[in-house]
């Protein structure tokens, strides 16, 4: 379970994003937040993958309560997490080859028996063909990339993913290449999903619910988002 109770988040120098939200996701659940552009939707996202520290309210994972974010976190609980982001160009350091970036977590925890092997199979996965593997961002579409940053955040297995506008940058066609390849990831493994856009034919034909963000604010609450 990934429990959300009562979160709110913002940055330093800032009032507040967002204040007193909660959101739940079930194991194997696929659960789509929809909102519009700077509602704080990817904050709260960011959040739920420990990726940024919230200013009060409590967030459990599998009924554990998470007391510490980014590298502070437990391993165990920063490797359940599998995040894509919107813009790949932000996500990828770009002094690295697909295949480094692809192999970057591995790499971070120590884990790497058989690396090679397992980008490779991962790349297949995703689509990318071997001779992409050796190209640096600068040298692949967007669309290549974001097949890169989805591997990545597959590599470890993760029992829950976090996609952050995964798709809004992409083409119909590879839209639902990458969303086939975390469907079919989530029916091997049983892992969630909590997936953040603003296309609500999207997030209806992917997930099994979708959520409002103005369900989980209220007006008054609301603080100007980032």
């Amino acid at each position: 379970m990934l429990d959300l109770r009562a979160v709110t988040a913002g940055y330093p120098g800032h009032p507040p994003v967002f204040r007193d939200v909660s959101l739940t996701v079930a194991p194997g659940e696929s659960a789509g937040l929809l909102g519009p552009s700077g509602c704080g939707k990817s904050t709260l996202a960011r959040v739920a993958a420990l990726l940024h520290r919230p200013d009060a309210g409590t967030l459990h994972l599998d009924g554990e309560r998470i007391r510490h974010w980014r590298h502070r976190a437990p391993r165990a609980q920063r490797t359940a997490f599998g995040v894509v982001f919107q813009q790949p160009r932000l996500s990828a350091d770009p002094r690295l080859t697909l295949a480094d970036l692809v192999a970057e977590p591995l790499r971070a925890t120590g884990d790497r028996e058989h690396l090679g092997e397992r980008v490779a199979a991962l790349a297949a996965r995703v689509g990318l063909t071997g001779d992409l593997l050796s190209r640096r961002p600068h040298e692949v579409s967007d669309g290549q990339l974001q097949r890169a940053c989805l591997a990545r955040a597959l590599v470890l297995r993760p029992r829950w993913l976090v996609c952050d506008e995964m798709t809004a940058m992409l083409d119909a066609s590879t839209t639902a290449a990458l969303v086939g390849v975390v469907e079919e990831y989530r029916a091997e493994t049983g892992a969630g999903l909590l997936a953040v856009g603003h296309d609500r034919v999207l997030l209806d034909r992917w997930c099994d619910r979708t959520v409002e963000w103005s369900s989980l604010i209220t007006p008054a609450a609301q603080a100007p988002a980032r």
